[in-house]
C-alpha cells in the first residue's frame, strides 16, 4: 500500500508557519520564491537587487507573520512586501541606473538560430521598454500581465485604488504597444 501525500494548502501552511514550524514556512518559500524572483527581476534589472529583495521579503514576512490576520491572504501580502521593496530600491537609485539587458534569456533553447535570436531581441526590446515606465506603471504591469493578479489583488500591494490600478495598465499597455511595434 502506497501513501501520497497532498500538497498542504497555503493558509494552512501559514498557520503552522505561524505557530513555530520552520519547515511549513520553508514550504511557503519554495513554493513563492519563483514568482517573486521574476518580478523583482523585471522590476529592479539587477539579479543582485532582485535576490536581495526576494531573501529581505521572505525574512520579513517571517518575522511579522504574527501580524497576518487571514492566512489566505498570504500571496498578496507577499506580493506587496516584494513590490514594495522594489520600489524602495528603485527610489533610492542614482538617476541613471545601469541596466543590465543581458539577463534576458531565451525561454526556449532547443528553437532555430533565427527565431532564437529573434525572441532574444525582443525581449531586450520588452526590457529596454519596461524601463521607460513609470516604477509604479512597471509594477501593475508586470503583476497583471506576467504574474496574473486581479486588480484588486494588485490594488492591495502597490496601495492605490482599483481604478488607478486599472489606469496604469492602460498607460503601461498603451506605451509598450507603441515602442514594441517594431517587433510585431
Amino acid at each position: 500500500m502506497t501513501t501520497t501525500s497532498v500538497p498542504l494548502d497555503d493558509a494552512t501552511l501559514v498557520g503552522r508557519a505561524r505557530d513555530g514550524d520552520v519547515r511549513a514556512y520553508e514550504q511557503l518559500v519554495l513554493r513563492y520564491q519563483g514568482p517573486m524572483f521574476r518580478l523583482a527581476l523585471k522590476m529592479l534589472h539587477h539579479r543582485g537587487d532582485a535576490e536581495d529583495v526576494v531573501q529581505e521579503a521572505f525574512l520579513g514576512a517571517w518575522r511579522k507573520l504574527a501580524q497576518l490576520n487571514d492566512d489566505k491572504a498570504f500571496v498578496g501580502w507577499l506580493y506587496r512586501g516584494t513590490t514594495n521593496r522594489c520600489l524602495n530600491v528603485i527610489r533610492a537609485r542614482r538617476p541613471q541606473a545601469d541596466v543590465d539587458l543581458d539577463l534576458a534569456e531565451s525561454p526556449r533553447r532547443d528553437t532555430q538560430p533565427e527565431h532564437a535570436a529573434q525572441v532574444s531581441g525582443q525581449l531586450a526590446a520588452l526590457d529596454e521598454a519596461l524601463l521607460t515606465l513609470t516604477p509604479q506603471q512597471r509594477a501593475c504591469w508586470l503583476l497583471r500581465e506576467v504574474h496574473g493578479r486581479s486588480y484588486d489583488e494588485i490594488s492591495e500591494i502597490v496601495g492605490a485604488n482599483p481604478t488607478a490600478v486599472r489606469g496604469r495598465i492602460a498607460r503601461a499597455r498603451a506605451q509598450l504597444a507603441e515602442v514594441m511595434k517594431p517587433w510585431r
